[in-house]
C-alpha cells in the first residue's frame, strides 16, 4: 500500500483497489482482513472479530491451524506438483486415509468444490450407461429446488435461484428439479421415467438459509434411490468435516450415499481440494483419459489434507460443534422467546442461521450483519432475511457466550 495513505483510510483503499481493478462478481461486507488465528480475524486497521461464517464452512479447524500450516511448510519444500502423468508418492496414502475414513473404495481428488459436483455428474451419467444400460444421451439427474452446488453452467442449469443463472443459458440437458424435503414428489419422478439416473441433494441447504429437512427424509430418499436404482449422491461440501456434528450429515440418519461430495474444510481453508468418494462399480466406470485435473491430487494438496483431517479427529472437533451448536441454539431459541425481531434459528451442529422477522427483500439482514462488524462479530445475510451463523468448530464455551452475547446485544438495538 502507498506509504502516504493515512491509516483511518487504510479499508478504503483496499476496497477501492478492488473495485477499480477486480471483477464485480461479489458484494461483500465492507471489511478488509489481514489475519486470522482460530476463531478470531483481524483487519487491517487491528480491530479484532469473531468469524461466524468460517468461509462458508472451509474454516473448520480454525483459521491457521499450526499442524496443518506446518505440513503445508514441510511439503512446499519438498514437491508441490506432479500433474497426474505421474505419480507422486502422497496420493495414494491420501486416498487410502480418506477411503478408510468415510467408507468407500475409492477416491477421485479435484480442487474447487464445483470441481467435486461436476465429476460426481459425471460418474452418474457414465455409471447410467454403463451399468444401468440407459439409452446414450438420454440420462437425467434429478437435484433439489432451492440448491446451491457452485456456479458452473453444468450446476447451475440446476440452480432454481435467478442470481445464479439469469442470462447464462442456454443451459445443460438431462437436468430435473424436484421440492426440497418432499419425498412424495422424489418418487413421482423416479417412477415417471426410467432414465432417472441420479438424485443429487444437499444434507441441510446452505445457501438456501440453513434449511434442515424433516427427520427421516433422507432415510426414504436412500430408500427410494435403491428401489428404482437411482444413484443417490450427497453434496457434503459445507455439512461434512464435521460442520453438523456428525463426520458427514448423513450419519444423522445412518445412511450411506452411493457418492459423496467433499470440499471447503478438506484442507482447513489452507487451499483449494476437494474429493469425489464411491464404490468401485461407480467409480471404475471413468477410464483413463475421461476425466481429471492438472492440480487434482497434487502432494502438496494430499499432506495438508491428511492433517486437516487427523486435527477433526484428534481434537474432537466434531463433538465440541455438536455441544456449541446445542448450546448455540438454546441461547437463541431464549432470546427469540423475549423478542420480535428474529422469527427462528435453525441447524444442526455449527451450521445455523437465524431467520430476521422481515421481508427476503428488506436490508435488515444486511444492517444486522454491518452492526455485528461494528461489534466485533462477522456474518453474513443469505437471501436477504437470514443470516448464517457458521464459527470454526475449535471454538470454546466462554468463546460462544461471547460471540451469542454480541449477537443478542446488536439484534436488541434494532
Amino acid at each position: 500500500m502507498d506509504s502516504n495513505v493515512k491509516t483511518q483510510d487504510r479499508s478504503q483503499f483496499y476496497i477501492d483497489r478492488e473495485d477499480r481493478y477486480g471483477a464485480h462478481n461479489y458484494h461483500p461486507l465492507p471489511v478488509v482482513l489481514e489475519r486470522g488465528e482460530g476463531v478470531f480475524m483481524w483487519d487491517v486497521n487491528g480491530k479484532k472479530y469473531y468469524d461466524f461464517l468460517s468461509s462458508y464452512s472451509a474454516i473448520n479447524q480454525g483459521h491457521c491451524h499450526p499442524r496443518i500450516i506446518n505440513a503445508l511448510q514441510r511439503q512446499s519444500e519438498k514437491l508441490t506438483l506432479t500433474s497426474r502423468a505421474f505419480h507422486n508418492n502422497l496420493l495414494g496414502e491420501c486416498e487410502e486415509f480418506l477411503s478408510k475414513l468415510f467408507g468407500y473404495d475409492k477416491v477421485l481428488m479435484m480442487n474447487s468444490g464445483v470441481e467435486a459436483v461436476e465429476t460426481a455428474m459425471k460418474l452418474v451419467r457414465k455409471w447410467a450407461y454403463k451399468v444401468k444400460k440407459i439409452e446414450e444421451n438420454k440420462a437425467i439427474t434429478v437435484f433439489a429446488n432451492g440448491n446451491f452446488h457452485g456456479r458452473t453452467i453444468g450446476v447451475i442449469s440446476a440452480s432454481t435461484d435467478p442470481s445464479s443463472n439469469l442470462g447464462f443459458g442456454p443451459y445443460l440437458r438431462g437436468v430435473l428439479n424436484v421440492p426440497y424435503n418432499d419425498v412424495d414428489a422424489l418418487e413421482t419422478v423416479f417412477m415417471s421415467n426410467p432414465n432417472i439416473a441420479g438424485f443429487i441433494v444437499e444434507p441441510i441447504q446452505g445457501e438456501a438459509g440453513v434449511v434442515v429437512p424433516d427427520e427421516g427424509y433422507f432415510r426414504k430418499v436412500a430408500d427410494l434411490c435403491k428401489k428404482y436404482n437411482v444413484l443417490f449422491v450427497a453434496d457434503e461440501i459445507q455439512t461434512g468435516i464435521g460442520r453438523t456434528g456428525k463426520l458427514l450429515a448423513t450419519q444423522y440418519e445412518n445412511i450411506r450415499p452411493d457418492i459423496i461430495v467433499l470440499g471447503k474444510a478438506l484442507s482447513g481453508g489452507v487451499l483449494p481440494v476437494s474429493a469425489v468418494l464411491a464404490d468401485d462399480e461407480i467409480m471404475l466406470t471413468i477410464k483413463p483419459g475421461e476425466h481429471g485435473s492438472t492440480f487434482g491430487g497434487n502432494p502438496l494438496a494430499c499432506a495438508v489434507t491428511m492433517e486437516a483431517l487427523n486435527v477433526v479427529v484428534d481434537e474432537g472437533l466434531v463433538e465440541n460443534a455438536y455441544e456449541m451448536g446445542n448450546l448455540f441454539r438454546a441461547k437463541l431459541n431464549e432470546y427469540i422467546k423475549k423478542s420480535t425481531i428474529l422469527k427462528m434459528v435453525r441447524g444442526k451442529g455449527l451450521l445455523n442461521a437465524i431467520v430476521v422477522n422481515s421481508d427476503e427483500d428488506s436490508s435488515l439482514g444486511w444492517d444486522i450483519c454491518m452492526k455485528l462488524r461494528d461489534n466485533g462479530l462477522l456474518a453474513k445475510p443469505t437471501h436477504g432475511n437470514k443470516i448464517r451463523l457458521a464459527p470454526p468448530l475449535v471454538i470454546n464455551e466462554r468463546q460462544m457466550l461471547s460471540a451469542i452475547d454480541i449477537i443478542t446485544t446488536t439484534l436488541d438495538s434494532f
